[in-house]
């Protein structure tokens, strides 16, 4: 018969139909007998095109959620869309149109795409986070929250974009610019904000790393901690002298505050009002330093900067007065605002000390040897009170601690430096805050049944400021409680509330009476496998657990964290082509590559090559549509699980993806060659010979080998490789047993059914052509057979006269006897036997062979 040749584009569509038609991946619930498995990608924003990033972070989730269903486990895999958010808004600005209809259209068209790739979803349980059916339930739980004492409003500083004009989580400031882009530098504005208070939940968003540890990379876990930062320390209260007020200082090093020469307060501190009421000359200065960048203010290596205050504070240790500055580098953020100031031992002080000539006072010394300044080690106390010197500075700090709050001027405490989650946005496109503001009954929140509160449509695109300010049909409403005039709070949430537990909607995502029913929740959560960047450590996933456990604790789920296991996936890295003539990245196709090196086909002038991260601002981005119609969906999956381990970075080659699509056409050839005569009956074992034998055992190596690979680390690049080894002792394989089709089908079928997790269109084809009903993805995922996993056969050398002429492979129960007569039939043996006289031959069972000859 004529061979049918592999054509993906007619498969791939045939089984993406069949797979919708039949509704194969519609989850359930709860399946009787089988344990619940939720795997879940994080959401993507719905920018209306796949990037290759996307196509991988998809792929790995796909391919173990088709594992565990073969595995025998009911999996809940569902796909949302992160769809609020400030791109939409601009596009509105500059375009003309609505968010709404620039969303649904990027959101159809990737969903379309990723249809295209053939991922096992239930879209039965999709969400868009910008429908008013899911924002509803973050007004919702934003009521809960202020019920409970978890949402405040107070004027702040807050970190603004001159850009996106709408403020930023000190988790979206990256380097002192908007983490959505690099150009702008973030100022300090004064606003009325709403928070969150994630730091009431500081201490077990911290403990609770010990319940993920095992399941998350421990890289971000120690993100995570360094972003909490809980520090122990004491706070000291020095007197201020001129207004004899006292000025709280947070230090981890009391054991040198006999050292202190002078303190400073930030720039933003309450008694820099007092003192520039006192002295006007310096207010100039100190505005210039409240307007710079507050990371830059902070950042390691920068010069710091002071003002003199002509002010003192009193040290309450000693009665030592010392002169009050005003710097750049102490943030109203962190601590009290307020430093003591010790340069002999302090780095920053230290350098700040020399700038402006201020006193250095040395009061621990290195037990041996000159002390160097400044001294940061441990040492002995000197130059302190009697009590304190020659003591060990480490049992200083306890004695000292103590003595403070003996005489009540001192405390031991902790800091933190994760501060309240900001959620104010002056924007649009976002979820409006549930709050309106009546003169008769003050601040109130709006009415369960009035929710959602609806986006307006009568809105003013015009780039400055809030857009929300232009509707009078929202500011203006009626008050849920007196029935009077009211009018609404105009900012809506940070997009992050969003992200914050749509994993739990999906759970439960057409409950019109509830975000979701805490039994249903209860029976998923926490997600079992999680799968996203490595970015989302100090953002999403922070606040993610923050929600999580403030859900729990407000009684709607029972688990402790959100998350079981956390995989990030590495970056997906792509040659990028500079052109020094023209100053910019050229496309691929702008490209004439010779070798290793690229050159300009408009000009000829050789390029700067680079791999790095694909980006647009590089031009070296892939679509991955442009991959499924040159290879198909299969082979793009296919490469991109073999290419590398899914947390390591992916270096995109298109050769690769040529080398995925032969080893499809290899498979696709030998068992469509094989499809009339490969018998699906089972194997007689007690037939077999030994080309038979040796096959089953690959078989039964391979099948552990890959399990073991997925079940491990996810490390689907082995299993793959040990597929592809399989497939070559498959096609070597000869025999004339009566069980040749028998093992020849049950390899072939394997091979089918362990690719499926990868390319799954292609092998639901070639599973109907061998003569199977069903899909492989309801089969049940093979297990290896202990007894052949091993194989009986040894390897026994032998030797002529002491040297070494040959080997030959026996069963390990054969008998002497029978090897004997084997050995002697070796050819090389033979040669070198000929013509001479046996003298002895001597088997030492299952090693070797010696003969001697004369």
């Amino acid at each position: 018969m004529a061979l049918k040749e592999y054509v993906f584009k007619e498969v791939e569509k045939k089984w993406q139909e069949r797979w919708e038609k039949d509704q194969v991946f519609k989850g359930s619930n709860a399946v009787e007998g089988k344990e619940n498995y939720y795997v879940l990608e994080m959401l993507p924003y719905p920018s209306g095109k796949l990037h290759v990033g996307h196509a991988r972070n998809y792929t790995i989730g796909d391919v173990i959620a088709r594992y565990k269903r073969m595995k025998g486990y009911n999996v809940l895999h569902p796909m949302g869309w992160d769809s609020f958010g400030l791109p939409a808004e601009n596009a509105a600005i500059q375009n003309g149109a609505h968010p709404a209809k620039w969303t649904k259209s990027n959101i159809e068209n990737m969903k379309r795409q990723l249809k295209l790739l053939g991922f096992s979803y239930d879209w039965d349980r999709e969400i868009a986070s910008y429908t008013p059916e899911y924002y509803k339930w973050n007004q919702w739980i934003f009521k809960k929250m202020y019920e409970k004492g978890l949402v405040y409003k107070k004027k702040s500083l807050v970190n603004w974009c001159p850009d996106c004009k709408t403020v930023l989580a000190n988790e979206q400031v990256e380097d002192g610019k908007c983490w959505r882009h690099s150009k702008t530098a973030v100022i300090q504005k004064e606003l009325e904000q709403w928070f969150f208070k994630i730091t009431d939940y500081a201490d077990e968003l911290l403990e609770g790393h010990e319940e993920l540890r095992g399941g998350w990379p421990e890289k971000v876990l120690t993100m995570q901690k360094n972003w909490i930062g809980k520090s122990f320390g004491t706070e000291v209260v020095f007197q201020v002298v001129e207004n004899n007020t006292d000025l709280p200082v947070f230090t981890t090093r009391v054991d040198t505050i006999y050292g202190v020469t002078y303190a400073v307060v930030a720039p933003e501190h309450p008694i820099v009002d007092e003192i520039l009421k006192a002295n006007p000359v310096i207010k100039s200065a100190v505005m210039a330093m409240k307007n710079m960048d507050v990371i830059e203010r902070a950042a390691e290596g920068k010069e710091k900067n002071g003002i003199d205050t002509g002010w003192h504070v009193k040290n309450p240790y000693n009665g030592v007065e010392v002169p009050l500055w005003i710097g750049d580098y102490v943030l109203m953020n962190y601590g009290t605002g307020a430093v003591m100031a010790v340069p002999a031992h302090d780095e920053r002080d230290y350098a700040f000390a020399k700038k402006y000539n201020l006193e250095i006072k040395s009061v621990i010394f290195p037990k041996e040897g000159e002390i160097a300044l400044p001294f940061v080690e441990d040492g002995l106390v000197q130059n302190s009170a009697e009590a304190f010197n020659g003591i060990p500075n480490r049992e200083a700090l306890v004695k000292m601690a103590e003595f403070g709050e003996e005489k009540g001027f001192a405390k031991r405490t902790f800091k933190y430096r994760l501060k309240d989650w900001g959620v104010s946005r002056q924007r649009y496109w976002g979820t409006p805050i549930p709050v309106l503001y009546c003169e008769k009954c003050g601040e109130v929140l709006e009415k369960d049944e009035n929710l959602p509160v609806m986006l307006p449509e009568d809105i003013q695109f015009s780039g400055n400021g809030n857009p929300l300010e232009t509707s009078e049909s929202f500011k203006n409403a009626t008050c849920p409680c007196c029935g009077g005039p009211a009018r609404r709070d105009t900012d809506t949430m940070d997009t992050f509330v969003d992200s914050s537990w749509y994993f739990l909607r999906y759970c439960d995502a057409q409950n019109k009476d509830l975000p979701f029913d805490k039994k249903i929740v209860d029976g998923w959560t926490p997600v079992d496998q999680y799968i996203g960047g490595v970015e989302h450590a100090v953002m999403h996933l922070l606040y993610a657990r923050f929600f999580h456990k403030m859900l729990r604790d407000l009684g709607y789920l029972s688990s402790n964290e959100p998350f079981k296991r956390l995989l990030t996936q590495g970056m997906v890295l792509g040659p990028s082509y500079y052109s020094a003539a023209e100053n910019r990245f050229l496309f691929a196709e702008e490209v004439e590559l010779k070798g290793e090196k690229a050159f300009s086909k408009k000009t000829g002038e050789e390029l700067v090559v680079k791999v790095e991260k694909m980006s647009k601002s590089k031009n070296n981005g892939v679509d991955p549509e442009e991959m499924i119609l040159k290879y198909g969906a299969d082979t793009t999956r296919l490469f991109i699980m073999f290419a590398a381990p899914p947390e390591k970075e992916l270096e995109w080659n298109e050769n690769g993806l040529a080398g995925a699509y032969r080893f499809l056409t290899r498979v696709w050839r030998l068992v469509l060659e094989n499809q009339d005569h490969i018998s699906l009956e089972k194997i007689d074992y007690t037939a077999i010979n030994k080309a038979d034998k040796a096959l089953i055992i690959k078989l039964n190596q391979t099948i552990k080998k890959v399990t073991e690979s997925i079940e491990d680390d996810y490390h689907f690049n082995t299993s793959i490789a040990a597929t592809m080894e399989l497939l070559n002792d498959v096609q070597a394989y000869q025999s004339d047993s009566t069980q040749y089709t028998r093992v020849l089908g049950e390899a072939l079928k394997q091979i089918v059914i362990m690719l499926s997790p990868f390319v799954p269109h292609f092998c639901d084809e070639l599973w109907e052509s061998i003569g199977e009903t069903g899909y492989v993805s309801e089969q049940e995922w093979p297990v290896y057979d202990e007894k052949y996993i091993t194989t009986d056969d040894v390897v026994m050398a032998i030797q002529v006269n002491g040297k070494m002429r040959g080997s030959i492979e026996v069963e390990r129960e054969t008998s002497k006897e029978e090897i004997e007569k084997l050995v002697l039939a070796v050819p090389n043996v033979v040669k070198h036997i000929e013509g001479k006289e046996l003298v002895k031959l001597i088997v030492v069972p299952n090693k070797i062979v010696n003969i001697v000859v004369k």
